[in-house]
């Protein structure tokens, strides 16, 4: 009996449903070669368009029905007249934090074939994977607004590090470097943030002495910047809170290539509920429907995808596969040199899997 995955896709705004057309396809066909497991996929229509005819991001039950599935694809949330705020905390931060995703792994790889902007920079120096912490910290949306609308306004956007918190998402950065034989750092700005990053630190020295057999480093913020641009060879695995995840990731989806090959992954790693997977690129209307969009972010977040459901074979067979068709530089959209359409990136992804598959 084949194992059956059952997936629940959010297509989403803007070029979302185009590119997350693609990696649907490309995990069929993963499917279909490996012939041990096959998809179920559901559709549901949530997002900011579904916001502008309901009032509402998703169902008010939407989490309830998410709940059966073993994944969620996430193509992009965002459309002109909705609010970032209302897009944010009306679907991706619901989800994410309903189903307590408290992982967000951003792989920063410079692919073969792919031009870094930085210069005499090698495709092997630019190979680390960023756990950033996705529940809490400066996005935990704890604060207050006085006064409003006074001359004596003043607004409190609270970052939130519980104990809890913190601990478990460094211990999940040391087991995953122990397992991966790779170094380890932590990102902090201890030194001007006195509550908040030094608990930080001292979480990450305590947690630490657990794992003496992992080389760890620490820095600050904005010298881990400065070093990403400079010598992007010194980290491997990085972990980081929510606000400087999120920064040091798209600057290293910048290093790596743009936006157009950037995936995250949303991870509940004890399996209660779905984890949910994600190009992370936004959903640029104004490219809507003209397929032009880049696939190869949903294709490389269904890698992820493949990964966390035991197929790492195939999540590493669509990342050779999207190096090769890169390599080639036939079949490429116009953010990458190439005038192929969003559709022809995706059937192009088949045909290589198809061909490979057939001359082992």
């Amino acid at each position: 009996m084949k194992k059956t995955y059952r997936i629940a896709v959010i297509p989403g705004d803007g070029i979302g449903p185009e590119v997350i057309t693609e990696g649907v396809k490309v995990l069929n066909k993963a499917a279909e070669l490996d012939g041990s497991f096959q998809f179920d996929f559901t559709y549901f229509p949530w997002g900011c368009e579904y916001y502008l005819g309901h009032g509402k991001m998703m169902d008010d039950d939407g989490l309830e029905q998410l709940k059966a599935f073993d994944a969620i694809y996430l193509g992009a949330v965002g459309y002109p007249g909705v609010p970032d705020h209302i897009s944010l905390w009306g679907l991706l931060l619901k989800i994410r934090k309903g189903f307590d995703q408290y992982v967000n792994l951003r792989p920063i790889k410079l692919l073969d074939g792919v031009r870094c902007p930085l210069k005499n920079i090698l495709s092997e120096q630019v190979d680390m994977l960023v756990i950033r912490e996705n529940s809490e910290g400066e996005y935990a949306g704890a604060g207050e607004w006085l006064m409003k609308d006074s001359p004596q306004e003043v607004v409190l956007q609270t970052g939130v590090f519980s104990r809890k918190g913190t601990e478990r998402i460094i211990r999940y950065a040391y087991e995953l470097a122990r397992k991966h034989g790779k170094t380890l750092t932590s990102i902090s700005k201890g030194n001007a943030l006195n509550y908040s990053m030094v608990f930080w630190d001292q979480v990450f020295d305590e947690v630490g002495k657990e794992y003496p057999d992992v080389k760890t480093s620490s820095y600050l913020v904005d010298a881990a910047s400065m070093y990403f641009i400079k010598d992007p060879k010194r980290f491997e695995v990085v972990v980081a809170s929510n606000l400087f995840g999120d920064i040091l990731t798209d600057l290293g989806a910048a290093i790596a290539g743009g936006l157009g090959l950037a995936a995250g992954a949303n991870i509940n790693p004890e399996r209660k509920y779905p984890s949910m997977f994600e190009p992370i690129h936004g959903s640029a209307p104004r490219h809507a429907g003209k397929q032009t969009a880049n696939p190869l972010a949903s294709v490389w977040s269904a890698s992820q995808m493949l990964d966390f459901l035991g197929h790492s074979d195939w999540g590493n067979k669509l990342i050779k596969t999207m190096e090769e068709l890169i390599v080639r530089g036939a079949v490429l959209t116009q953010d990458m040199g190439g005038t192929a359409t969003t559709t022809e990136v995706g059937d192009e992804i088949v045909a290589l899997l198809d061909h490979s598959f057939a001359i082992k």
